[in-house]
């Protein structure tokens, strides 16, 4: 696949502002969007992942064709709105709450593909396999059973929305997780994938999930995945948060990216990225906002940074040997990873243009536009947004924004009442 030209400058100027590439989202779930800041309230003393897991089952199980296809266009109004011009969505809210599927089973799928095609965001989709409540292979639990497939069954759906694939939609494969896809089932599917279609699968975000895997396959969550299975670029592993120095440097060999969610592992608490020693292995990453208690790509690389800042108790961290610019490096990074995580190769018509007129842009070059972009304050700067040359924000706001915010509160006030 393609690759932008590292020499390329990132920021050109425009009449009033700056034109910047798209930015890339590597990981979403878009129905969470719905309950960001319902989960805010401590439940347990030990509040975890494990915790938060359990209000988004509750949550999940009110979720319709037709308010997933509101919660995910207003999402994805969001997002373009915010600079992202592309999405990955991770996507696992399959069938009915009590398993069966719908009439048509790729009913949820094609409705956050409606929703991405109806705001003008490139989407990859990416239907997740999702067989079994733990490594040990248990069965799903009741609240589990809407997202679950057999191998059979998984195929058909992925076979189906492949045909629907078009300029704006690529269709990959995500695998939940290692704990929740036996090893079997993962290597028949790999066997059966189009040598081109992205490959994502979550690992390594929580340490009880290391603990675990260790327990039962005697290997560490990532060093299994990249003992036994073909990981190269079209992998992307979301989070692997928690990794040994073998792991970094194994990763980082492998050519995968590394999807990094900062705000939502922030949120529940999962732990930081190993950042500087992934970038001295040459690794290669993006970012995701996930359970999109932010949808930011501004807050996303701008905690990316500052988590290592805490860590390290040292200034300026991301960067390369070739740039001393924290904002470039960072946004050059999101950019490297797009097209293999994606699927997307050939987006010349993205583009988004920040207000040049912003306090905050005063007397800015070409050097320092980036850095002013993602450290300088918390005013949105985004005036317009063009995918495949279709404009879809202008004056900062979704060309359709208020019909969209319209059926999205309609919607959201009917899922609280459930």
């Amino acid at each position: 696949m393609s690759q932008r030209d590292p020499n390329e400058a990132l920021a050109v100027a425009t009449d009033g502002g700056w034109r910047v590439p798209g930015i890339a989202n590597l990981h979403s779930h878009a129905f969470q969007r719905a309950m960001a800041g319902l989960a805010e309230r401590q439940t347990h003393p030990e509040d975890s992942f494990w915790t938060w897991r359990e209000i988004m089952y509750r949550f999940a199980a009110r979720m319709t064709p037709d308010s997933m296809y509101a919660v995910a266009t207003q999402l994805y109004a969001e997002m373009l709105e915010a600079g992202y011009t592309h999405v990955c969505e991770f996507h696992y809210v399959h069938h009915q709450p009590d398993g069966a599927p719908y009439a048509d089973p790729a009913a949820m799928s094609k409705a956050v593909a409606a929703a991405a095609r109806d705001t003008g965001i490139r989407m990859t989709l990416l239907p997740v396999l999702y067989m079994t409540g733990g490594f040990d292979g248990r069965a799903l639990s009741p609240r589990q059973q809407r997202f679950g497939h057999g191998v059979d069954d998984f195929l058909r759906l992925f076979d189906g929305l492949r045909s629907l694939q078009d300029d704006g939609l690529r269709v990959g494969c995500a695998f939940h997780s290692l704990r929740a896809v036996p090893e079997a089932a993962m290597r028949r599917v790999l066997a059966a994938l189009p040598i081109e279609a992205p490959v994502h699968i979550h690992i390594a975000e929580q340490v009880g999930e290391v603990q675990d895997c260790l327990a039962l396959r005697q290997a560490r969550p990532v060093e299994w995945l990249l003992g036994e299975c073909p990981v190269d670029r079209r992998w992307t592993l979301v989070h692997a948060t928690h990794l040994t120095e073998a792991e970094t440097r194994g990763i980082a060999a492998s050519g995968a990216t590394v999807a990094i969610c900062p705000t939502t592992e922030a949120n529940l608490g999962d732990g930081l990225f190993p950042l500087r020693d992934y970038l001295q292995a040459g690794g290669r990453w993006g970012i995701g906002s996930d359970s999109h208690v932010s949808v930011s790509p501004v807050e996303e690389l701008r905690w990316l940074e500052y988590g290592q800042r805490l860590v390290t108790r040292h200034r300026n961290i991301a960067v390369t040997p070739t740039s001393s610019s924290v904002g470039e490096t960072l946004l050059r990074g999101v950019l490297a990873s797009a097209a293999d995580a994606t699927g997307f190769a050939g987006t010349s018509g993205d583009c988004v243009v920040l207000d040049g007129l912003a306090p905050v842009m005063a007397g800015a070059t070409q050097d320092d536009v980036i850095d002013r972009w993602l450290f300088a304050g918390n005013r949105p700067l985004v005036e317009e947004v063009r995918v495949a040359g279709r404009q879809v924000v202008a004056d900062g706001r979704h060309v359709a924004a208020e019909a969209i915010a319209r059926r999205y509160g309609e919607t959201l006030r009917q899922l609280l009442r459930g």
